[in-house]
C-alpha cells in the first residue's frame, strides 16, 4: 500500500530520537536541532510557527511561495578557514544581508536562524503584499474563509492594507477540473502543492501552470480530467479558496462545524477522519493524519460515503407488522413483542445474518444472543471489491476482523446453508443485523416463509419491507464503538451526533432485545461494552477506550 507504507521519498524522519543532531543559533537561543531538517522544521520543534504556503511535509520542496523567508547567519571564519570562537563558546556569526527561504535550507552546524528579525518580518508584509495584488477580497464570500491561510497570515503578518490602486488582473474561474473539484484561479498563490501532489504521490501528471509573469495559472492536462480516486486530497492540501469540493461547495461555513474524530467504514482500511457536522448532518469527511494507517490521505469513494446518512427514507420510528402492513409503534411495545416472539425459537430454528460493519461491542451482544439462544446458524455477509496500490482494500467490510475476533462471522461460509435452511423450513426466525438478506441470496418468497423476521438497520430494503418488526438503528457517524481494521488495528469510532428522529444506537437496541429474550444483562455505557469485549478477546488484554486513543493500538 504506497500511501499507507512508503507514503513520499521526501519524508525523511529527520526527527528521530536517534537522529544526528547539530547546534545553531534559533533566535538568539543555542539550540541542538536534528541534522538535515529545514528551518521551517526546526521552527516547529522549537514551539515557533514560520508561515509557508508551497512546503508540506509530504512534498519535495519547491520553495516558490517565498512566505518563510528568514534571515541567516554563518559562522565567522579566521585566516585558517576555521570558526571564530566567541567568550560563549559558540561561533560567532556573519549575517548574510539577503534573507534565505527557509523550507529550502537545512541547517548546519553553527548556523544562525532569526525568523523574528526586522528583515524576516518586512520580507513576509512583502510577500503579502504581492499575493494580494490580484487576489480578490472577497472572504466573506469565499468557501474557503474561515480556514485560508492566505486570510490568516495576512491578519497575522500583513500590513493591514495594500499600495496597489490598479485593476485587478482577472484569472479563469470555475474552471471544471474533473468529476469531484473545481479552480478559481483567481484565488490561486500558485503554491504548486496540487500539481507535486499529483505528480509524485498519485503519479498522475495531470496538473501544471501555464501562461507567465502574473497571468501564471494552474491548469488542467487538454485532453485529461482530474479524475483520480484520491483527487479530493488535493482539496485538503490547498490553503487557499482556488481547489474546492463540489460536494462541500458552498454547502456549509466551517466555523458552524463541530469536529469530531473517528475512522471511515468504506472499507477495511479504516482511514482516520475527522466529521464536520452540525445539527445532525454530516456536510464532509476529511482524513486525519495517521501515519499508521493513512498517513494524511483518504480515497473520495470513503470521503463522500455519508449521504446516505441524510436519506429521506430513512427509518427514524420502529415499525411493527399487522395485516400485511407496516405500522408505527413505540420502542417498549417493538422490543416486548419482538422479544416474546424470538423466545420461541432456539436452535436451528434461528438464524443471525450480522455485519461486518457493525462495531465490537455490538457484535459482541450479537454473540452473547447466539450463545443464549444456542443459535448455530450465524454469518456475516462479505464484501469484495477492487483495492488499489494506495489505501483502498479489497475487503469492503470495515470490522471483518472484529467479527472473527468475536465469532460472529465465518466469511460467509454459513450463508448458503443458512439458505438452504429457510427454503427448507428448518430455519423459522431470522435477525438480520444491518444486512439485507438478499446479499446471501435470499428471495422475497424465501422470506416470506419465515414465521419472524427482525431487521435493524437504516433504509428500506427487500428484508426490511418483508420483516416483522423493524428497528431504526444508527449510522457510523452517529454511535460509538471499536473495530479492527484489515491489518489488525483497534481503532475508536466516536458519535458526532445523535441518529434522527427515534432510531437508537445498535448496542442499546441489542442490549434491551437480549434482555428481553434471554433475561441476559447488558452495560449502561460504551466504555462497559468496552470493557465486556476487552475480557473476551484475549488479545485486547489490559486495553481501556483511553488507551486506544485517537490514533488506536495494534492488537
Amino acid at each position: 500500500m504506497l500511501l499507507a507504507l512508503a507514503m513520499n521519498p521526501f519524508n525523511h524522519d529527520v526527527f528521530a530520537p536517534d537522529a544526528p543532531s547539530v547546534c545553531v543559533n534559533y533566535n538568539g537561543r543555542w539550540v541542538r536541532v536534528p541534522k538535515g531538517a529545514n528551518v521551517v522544521e526546526v521552527a516547529r520543534a522549537q514551539g515557533d510557527f514560520l508561515p509557508h504556503y508551497c512546503y508540506h511535509e509530504k512534498l519535495s520542496v519547491s520553495g516558490n511561495c517565498r512566505m518563510c523567508l528568514f534571515e541567516m547567519g554563518m559562522p565567522k571564519l579566521d585566516a585558517n578557514r576555521q570558526p571564530v570562537v566567541g567568550a560563549d563558546g559558540h561561533p560567532e556569526l556573519n549575517w548574510l544581508p539577503r534573507p534565505q527561504i527557509g523550507c529550502a535550507t537545512n541547517v548546519s552546524e553553527g548556523m544562525g536562524i532569526r525568523t523574528n528579525s526586522p528583515l524576516a518580518v518586512e520580507c513576509r508584509r512583502g510577500v503579502l503584499e504581492f499575493l494580494l495584488a490580484n487576489h480578490p477580497l472577497d472572504c466573506p464570500i469565499c468557501d474557503q474563509a474561515g480556514e485560508c491561510k492566505l486570510q490568516e497570515y495576512a491578519a497575522a503578518y500583513g500590513t493591514g492594507r495594500s499600495r496597489f490602486g490598479e485593476d485587478k488582473i482577472r484569472k479563469p474561474k470555475h474552471v471544471d477540473l474533473g468529476k469531484n473539484i473545481v479552480l478559481d484561479n483567481e484565488r490561486c498563490v500558485l503554491c504548486t502543492r496540487c500539481i507535486r501532489f499529483a505528480r509524485e504521490v498519485l503519479r498522475d501528471d495531470v496538473l501544471g501552470l501555464v501562461n507567465r509573469g502574473g497571468h501564471n495559472a494552474v491548469a488542467g492536462h487538454p485532453r485529461r480530467r482530474f479524475d483520480h480516486e484520491y483527487s479530493l486530497n488535493a482539496v485538503d492540501l490547498c490553503p487557499v479558496g482556488a481547489l474546492t469540493s463540489k460536494d462541500f461547495r458552498f454547502k456549509m461555513r466551517v466555523w458552524f462545524l463541530k469536529e469530531t474524530k473517528s475512522i471511515c467504514v468504506s472499507c477495511g482500511t479504516g482511514c482516520n477522519v475527522t466529521i464536520g457536522s452540525r445539527e445532525r448532518t454530516v456536510y464532509r469527511l476529511t482524513p486525519r493524519t495517521n501515519e499508521a494507517v493513512n498517513s494524511r490521505w483518504m480515497c473520495d469513494t470513503g470521503r463522500l460515503d455519508f449521504h446516505h446518512l441524510a436519506a429521506p427514507e430513512r427509518y427514524t420510528r420502529p415499525l411493527a407488522r399487522a395485516s400485511g402492513a407496516h405500522y408505527e409503534t413505540t420502542w417498549a411495545e417493538a422490543l416486548r413483542l419482538a422479544a416474546q416472539r424470538l423466545r420461541a425459537y432456539h436452535g436451528g430454528r434461528v438464524a443471525v445474518l450480522a455485519s461486518a460493519r457493525m462495531t465490537n461491542e455490538e457484535l459482541l451482544l450479537t454473540r452473547l444472543l447466539i450463545d443464549e439462544l444456542g443459535i448455530a446458524m450465524h454469518d456475516v455477509v462479505p464484501r469484495a471489491g477492487a483495492g488499489d496500490a494506495f489505501l483502498r482494500a479489497t475487503d469492503l467490510n470495515p470490522n471483518t476482523r472484529g467479527a472473527q475476533l468475536l465469532g460472529v462471522g465465518a466469511g460467509g461460509r454459513n450463508l448458503a446453508a443458512l439458505r438452504d435452511g429457510v427454503r427448507a423450513g428448518r430455519v423459522k426466525a431470522l435477525v438480520a443485523l444491518h444486512e439485507d438478506a438478499a446479499a446471501a441470496g435470499l428471495t422475497a418468497d424465501d422470506l416470506a416463509r419465515l414465521e419472524l423476521l427482525i431487521y435493524v438497520g437504516l433504509t428500506p430494503n427487500l428484508t426490511a419491507r418483508a420483516a416483522h418488526f423493524v428497528l431504526p438503528a444508527a449510522g457510523f457517524t452517529e454511535k460509538s464503538g471499536t473495530m479492527v481494521n484489515a491489518r489488525g488495528r483497534l481503532q475508536r469510532l466516536n458519535q458526532a451526533h445523535p441518529p434522527p428522529g427515534e432510531a437508537r444506537d445498535d448496542w442499546e437496541i441489542l442490549r434491551d432485545l437480549r434482555a428481553l429474550a434471554t433475561d441476559g444483562s447488558g452495560w449502561a455505557t460504551i466504555e462497559e461494552g468496552f470493557a465486556a469485549v476487552v475480557e473476551r478477546v484475549p488479545a485486547l488484554a489490559g486495553l481501556t477506550l483511553a488507551r486506544v486513543g485517537d490514533l488506536g493500538v495494534e492488537c
